[in-house]
């Protein structure tokens, strides 16, 4: 039931057991397991570093992974030594579905790109509930035509072709197949699968749920390494598979229906792939048991490291089918009543309804309701045990082949000090199903709404000494640890703190205190190997927006030189001035911070210096005829030739921003005297920031590297919908380079960015993102955080035309607003009752049975909304949930919020 209006987060249920998380352990089971593990960098042992041949999909159901596992509806343990699972067979397809099928980088017409529709649907934060749907075909599995229609666009300007578009749902020949999980207890997991027949006639369907221990055995261990026993699988007397494993207490999974319990080897199934002697049990003997009719594929013995509780079912059309699993400690009661496991799943679903009902008191939108927590739902199936030791990676393991020698100075060779085994939030788990450290980010932001503690542990577990590389940078992400993104932590870490305190009522300055410390050394290893030369304009590469540039960002400049990068420059004058903020946060309680304080504020001045003084002449990066923002080409021969791009890099200037409030004086009296002291002294660092001696609303000091004019310059290009603002939020790239591409001839070639507002057609950084027109959220709400703080200063009687053109004038916090509901609209249904990020599928638009499933993509079409790119990265893409709460008054500004008792 809903809750009552007086209630908070922290008085239900749900946020008790949150409170609890840590003494009570409700964090350790949870959806844990990726959703794929084939074609990741760490299960590639190849000399080039090809990770997606060296394990393709045809592998993955018999070839046993090192560094994690895989499946449907996956849920383990945290530290991923049992797995559940869902498999399933329509009787027709050529080997069970296990887990998602997708296309390859080089398959995919666009990258890599899963072939399957499924939707998260409903999650709490310690997993207590949560829920997923899996749209099951009736017919065999297009797997083969996926793969050759996409291979015949590929190199085109096409759509992608997906399992919708292949005719396979028609006629709703298809089962809806809902899994629930609840837990009774932190350690006692009920499973509920529930199975739809959409279709007009009768259908067979086998379900097999599956509790797979990951293999650890088979790799050897090295002379310093305790012998680990072997888990085991057994079925008992009673009808119930034991599981034990060491001294980790036994588990009991139980079906509460009729089930033919299968076993086999979580090992290789070495003749298949390699021709050579393997175990006579493999990891693929279950689905050769089940799609083969083969009876001697699975142990006789009823026991192994891999099993599937398997029960067949035939369901009438439109009808329903329901089926119930318990994993359970094997010391407790071995209860088996349906009625008793329906009552815990009802409470659990009673006890979200509550906490979301705390959350969203204030959304009286119903819409926006299902949508915010189908965004929060995707966020925590997101979470995944990562697990990857760099160091043993390249060596190889005791018990296999050594692997090629090349790779010890291949790919991530320099990263040996990474051993990571920890729960993290994806991107996506089958596109993204590794960390990448500023999507991560952007998550801790958005999990901040709902449990602050699980995001204030992300921001810190990057900056752990397993993690952040010895020199201080943050690991990207597995295919490239080295690559570079843009440092937004303290700007998360600034976030998560106030919307915490907005929540608990305290302030976590001790969370703040050993974060900062890190970051401080992340900050110098920017300072000294991204500005190259030591003129605080930075470098940086590619910076997390792909193809945005004419170049590889990334790569060697074909015309030698560096490129100096006014959004890397942005970035770390943004990071400066949340570096400021933090150290006068926790100068509350220690003066010491003042002094550190200053020094940021002062670097952030340098840095506001050398935008507009590249060099030391008046060709910054800043272009007065263009007021625009542009990278510039530092060439050989000391040309500065600017790459008159109008994208989002020379929109990312107006993010670094910070408004201190008028006690300053008074609360931080060292940092204002020397504050003041350089403003005064150095007119030439102060003549680059907004007018710091003329006060703002309530006497308020604005830092920022744009003074009025060019802010409001930058904005009049923002707010135009004939360059950046769409109608669903503002584009990576001007619409105005449409009819009038930017071009650069050099040395016989010609470099070009023009207006690509969907798929990208070129495969700069790889082809499977595309940052030349799309609307990416990340950026947009980076910018809507600017205009609320930069409406703080200016105040209501600061009024900007918006859209530009139209004779409309909006105040600051308004077009923040105005730019928040076009990119919720992205999502919510519209008067005509359409989702622009369905796009024109009818199939998603209009039928009742998929209408109100929200995929939450990578990036959306820069004129349309549809979505596009990875179709659950409810990573970032999750910051919707936060443009539909309301946000509240705290100290230090205003945040996405939970209701107060």
């Amino acid at each position: 039931m809903p809750a009552s209006p007086a209630s908070c987060l922290t008085d239900t249920a749900e946020g008790r057991r949150l409170a609890a998380v840590e003494t009570e352990g409700w964090h350790r089971w949870g959806p844990y397991v990726s959703e794929r593990q084939w074609g990741t960098v760490r299960e590639d042992y190849s000399e080039g570093g090809t990770a997606w041949d060296y394990l393709p999909h045809d592998h993955a159901r018999s070839r046993a992974y090192r560094w994690g596992e895989d499946g449907i509806a996956g849920f383990s343990d945290d530290r991923q030594l049992w797995c559940l699972g869902l498999a399933l067979w329509n009787g027709r397809d050529p080997i069970l579905k296990e887990r998602m099928f997708g296309l390859t980088n080089s398959e995919g017409n666009h990258g890599e790109d899963v072939k399957e529709l499924w939707w998260y649907l409903d999650a709490t934060p310690t997993h207590s509930y949560m829920r997923m749907l899996y749209k099951y075909p009736q017919g065999p599995f297009p797997y083969a035509d996926l793969v050759a229609e996409n291979g015949r666009r590929k190199g085109r300007n096409l759509p992608e072709y997906e399992l919708a578009d292949t005719g396979i749902f028609e006629g709703g020949r298809y089962h809806d197949v809902t899994v629930d999980y609840a837990k009774a207890a932190p350690d006692d997991v009920l499973m509920r699968v529930t199975i739809v027949n959409r279709g007009p006639d009768a259908a067979d369907l086998h379900v097999l749920p599956h509790l797979v221990a990951r293999n650890t055995w088979s790799w050897g261990r090295e002379a310093w390494e305790p012998a680990q026993p072997r888990p085991l699988l057994r079925l008992t007397e009673t009808g119930a598979v034991e599981a034990t494993r060491g001294r980790s207490p036994a588990l009991r999974l139980t079906a509460l229906q009729p089930a033919e319990f299968l076993f086999c080897e979580n090992e290789t199934n070495a003749r298949r792939l390699f021709g050579t002697p393997g175990p006579a049990h493999p990891k693929d003997a279950i689905n050769d048991r089940v799609v083969e009719g083969r009876q001697d594929a699975v142990s006789p013995l009823a026991e192994g490291t891999k099993c599937a509780a398997w029960t067949r079912v035939t369901v009438p059309a439109g009808g329903v089918v329901t089926l119930r699993f318990r994993l359970s400690p094997a010391a407790s009661p071995d209860e088996r009543d349906v009625a008793a496991f329906d009552a815990v799943m009802a409470r659990r679903v009673a006890e979200a309804d509550e906490f979301y009902g705390a959350l969203q008191r204030d959304i009286a939108d119903p819409d926006a309701r299902l949508v915010q927590r189908q965004a929060l739902a995707g966020m925590l199936w997101s979470k995944q045990f990562y697990h990857f030791d760099v160091r043993r990676w390249l060596a190889g393991d005791p018990a296999q082949p050594a692997p090629p020698e090349a790779r010890r100075h291949g790919r991530d060779s320099d990263w040996t000090h990474l051993n990571n085994a920890d729960i993290v939030s994806m991107p996506d788990k089958w596109e993204y199903p590794w960390y990448a450290a500023w999507d991560l980010a952007f998550h801790c932001v958005t999990f901040a709404l709902i449990d602050p503690a699980f995001a204030k542990g992300q921001l810190i577990l990057l900056t752990r000494e397993w993690y952040m590389h010895p020199n201080g940078q943050l690991p990207a992400y597995e295919w490239a640890f080295g690559d570079v993104n843009p440092p937004v932590h303290a700007w998360a870490a600034l976030r998560v703190y106030r919307m915490d305190q907005a929540m608990t009522g305290r302030p976590d300055r001790a969370f703040l205190e050993r974060v900062f410390h890190k970051l401080m050394l992340n900050f110098t290893w920017w300072v000294n190997r991204k500005d190259a030369g030591d003129r605080n304009v930075f470098q940086g590469g590619f910076l997390g927006l792909d193809n945005i540039g004419i170049f590889d960002r990334s790569a060697t400049l074909p015309t030698g030189g560096t490129l100096d990068q006014a959004d890397g420059t942005a970035w770390m004058a943004m990071y400066s001035l949340n570096l400021m903020r933090i150290a006068l946060e926790l100068a509350v309680e220690d003066p010491v911070y003042e002094d550190i304080a200053t020094k940021f504020f002062e670097h952030f001045l340098t840095i506001a210096e050398a935008m507009t003084h590249v060099g030391g002449d008046s060709s910054g990066l800043w272009d007065e005829a263009d007021e625009f923002y542009y990278d510039v080409l530092s060439l050989p021969d000391g040309r500065q030739v600017p790459l008159r791009v109008r994208s989002l890099v020379g929109l990312i200037p107006l993010c670094a921003v910070e408004v201190l409030d008028d006690d300053l004086a008074e609360r931080f009296p060292a940092f204002a005297r020397r504050a003041r002291w350089l403003l005064t002294h150095r007119p030439d660092l102060a003549a680059q920031v907004s007018r710091w001696e003329e006060p703002g609303r309530g006497n308020r000091v604005l830092l920022s590297l744009l003074r009025r004019h060019r802010m409001k310059a930058l904005l009049r290009r923002m707010l135009d919908e004939t360059e950046f603002l769409s109608p669903h939020g503002v584009r990576s790239v001007s619409k105005a380079h449409e009819a009038a591409p930017f071009r650069f001839p050099w040395d016989g070639q010609t470099f070009a960015v023009d207006y690509e507002p969907a798929e990208s057609t070129t495969a700069v950084f790889g082809g499977n993102s595309n940052w030349r027109g799309p609307i990416w959220l990340p950026i947009n709400f980076l910018l809507v955080e600017a205009l609320t703080e930069f409406g703080r200063f200016y105040g209501p009687d600061f009024t900007i035309e918006c859209p530009a053109g139209s004779g409309h004038y909006l105040t600051l916090p308004q077009i923040a607003d105005e730019l928040s509901a076009r990119l919720t609209r992205l999502v919510l249904r519209g008067p005509d009752g359409r989702r622009p990020v369905l796009g024109d599928n009818p199939l998603f638009q209009d039928d009742p049975h998929f209408r109100d499933h929200i995929p939450f993509h990578e990036y959306f079409h820069g004129d349309t909304g549809a979505g596009l790119g990875a179709a659950h990265q409810t990573g970032w893409t999750g910051l919707l949930a936060l443009l539909l709460q309301p946000r509240r008054v705290v100290a230090g500004g205003h945040v996405p919020a939970a209701p107060e008792a």
